[in-house]
């Protein structure tokens, strides 16, 4: 069999006139050597996917935007160390300097505007969101999740700022810009930042998602760019791909910045350039970026060393690129890969049902507001998650005190815990350097007394949507005029758990609630106020 037919066995779920799909192209040493569409652009009309599909590309989008900055740079229009309100001075003072490469390297510390926008009431991908939204959701912020330059927590916000940069500096939107300095003259035709969202596209896929009954359409209702808002093809991809080897359009030194990875202010090297992740797989080097916006997923990945690249664009939400294009490398690179580790079942015995129990139960950082985990017991098996219906992950014993994830091998679990005695602390490892460590929380059930102290409406201090917290019988509802109901779990007193996100009351000297911070993946000690 050959290769091609070998990748097109991989697709051949969506290989149909009844289910959306995607786009792919292989490419090697500067030829495409593969292209194909698989499924349905249009369910409606019964399109089918071609290789010159057009493709909302979500944030596969950021590369192009941090090429436009670099290209700015390169001719001495701005400096990445350039603080951000020299451009923008109607952005809050933090108190710290934010600079341009803190943004292109997601090292700024300011929140994300997506959780920012959901907060303010926006639904996502439902409600039309702006340039000037989320402009003006970021001027309302009072914190930074963290000093600039201090960690690195992937931020959407940055680069939406950054595309107003381009605009400020260039005098042309970065749809202009872009498509007179990048796409125009490396032939990318179907290639352009889509800042107008009911603009009539040709040839341009719907998005699509799962649902109970059946798929549903899913698009985006962006008038925003710069973090997303891309559209392209799989065949446009790879005239850029080509760009990193021949380098027309930036020339070399642009394209060594591309790549080039930030630090923090430690000294120590994130694995994130410009718009673009650096990385290896199987022992070869990658530079890679995802994607994922409503029903659109994408994922473009360059093995640099074998000038080989995949890029694939989709249009259905549970389709996952970047595991498909790795496959597709496993075809192409299989001679110069590393072998996949073997992952044996382990033959240590597994915990009984009363073993399980004194591992069971709430674990958390020192520090509430950050991560917490819950081990639970589920059909003589043990997991970890936050409950069984979200983002639950089995784990096998493989020692007395250590697990293993068994779909994630080299991610480890080692647990503290006296003969017969409930266990105390848990740290996790990945490919064996320690990533977290979490204490037990003893077993809490709130008092009715605390639930109904509790109870009452909460504003957030950066925006003016309220929230009311209402009393349940397993603990709290959280819901705002445009958001679902969000049951609260508690895990410490005026410590609970709600979707995934991280919720602690404050009170005043006198023990009355005064207001309660959110924790969620990309905003950090977002305050609300009590009425």
């Amino acid at each position: 069999m050959t290769e091609a037919k070998r990748v097109d066995e991989l697709f051949e779920a969506w290989a149909n006139d009844h289910s959306p799909g995607c786009a792919v192209a292989v490419m090697r040493d500067g030829e495409v050597i593969h292209k194909r569409g698989f499924g349905i652009a249009n369910l409606g009309h019964g399109i089918a996917i071609e290789p010159s599909t057009v493709f909302h590309s979500a944030s596969v989008s950021k590369q192009f935007t941090a090429f436009a900055i670099l290209l700015l740079s390169a001719e001495g229009k701005l400096s990445l160390d350039d603080v951000v309100s020299k451009y923008m001075p109607g952005l809050p003072d933090f108190g710290a300097p934010i600079t341009l490469r803190h943004l292109m390297h997601h090292t700024g510390g300011l929140r994300d505007h997506w959780e920012l926008l959901g907060l303010a009431g926006w639904r996502y991908s439902k409600d039309l969101i702006t340039d000037d939204d989320i402009l003006a959701i970021v001027s309302r912020q009072q914190d930074l999740n963290f000093q600039p330059g201090d960690e690195h927590l992937y931020c959407n916000t940055g680069y939406a700022l950054l595309a107003e940069v381009v605009k400020v500096v260039s005098g042309q939107s970065l749809r202009a810009f872009t498509s007179a300095r990048i796409f125009e003259p490396l032939g990318m035709h179907n290639t352009f930042f889509r800042d107008n969202y009911a603009e009539v596209v040709r040839n341009v896929a719907d998005g699509y998602v799962g649902t109970e009954t059946g798929v549903e359409i899913s698009n985006t209702n962006f008038d925003t760019v710069g973090a997303t808002s891309l559209l392209t093809t799989v065949e446009d991809l790879a005239l850029w791909d080509e760009n990193f080897y021949h380098k027309r359009v930036g020339g070399p030194d642009v394209i060594a910045r591309m790549v080039e990875c930030g630090r923090l202010n430690d000294g120590s090297e994130i694995g994130y350039a410009s718009g673009l992740g650096v990385g290896t797989y199987r022992g070869l080097a990658i530079v890679e970026h995802t994607g994922g916006d409503a029903g659109f997923r994408s994922d473009i990945i360059r093995f640099p060393e074998q000038h080989f690249t995949v890029a694939i664009l989709a249009n259905f939400g549970s389709i996952v690129p970047s595991n498909l294009a790795r496959g597709i490398a496993d075809i192409y690179l299989a001679d110069v890969l590393q072998p996949i580790p073997e992952s044996l079942p382990s033959t240590f015995p597994q915990p009984d049902a009363d073993a399980l129990e004194l591992l069971t139960g709430y674990y958390a950082e020192p520090r509430l507001a950050g991560r917490v985990a819950r081990l639970v017991a589920h059909e003589g098996k043990l997991l970890i998650g936050y409950d069984i219906e979200h983002g639950t992950y089995r784990l096998e014993a493989v020692d007395d005190r250590r697990f293993r994830f068994s779909d994630f091998p080299n991610h480890e679990l080692v647990l503290e815990q006296g003969e017969g005695e409930p266990a105390t602390e848990l740290t996790s490892y990945r490919d064996g350097m320690r990533l977290y460590q979490y204490r037990r929380l003893p077993a809490y059930t709130p008092p009715p007394k605390e639930l109904a102290d509790l109870a009452g409406t909460y504003r957030p201090v950066e925006n003016d949507m309220p929230y009311d917290v209402k009393v349940r019988e397993a603990g709290l509802l959280l819901k705002s005029v445009k958001s679902r109901e969000i049951a609260l779990t508690a895990v410490a007193p005026d410590h609970f758990l709600g979707d995934g996100d991280r919720f602690t009351f404050t009170r005043d000297d006198d023990g009355r609630v005064t207001g309660m911070l959110m924790n969620s993946g990309r905003i950090r000690n977002f305050r609300f106020e009590r009425l």
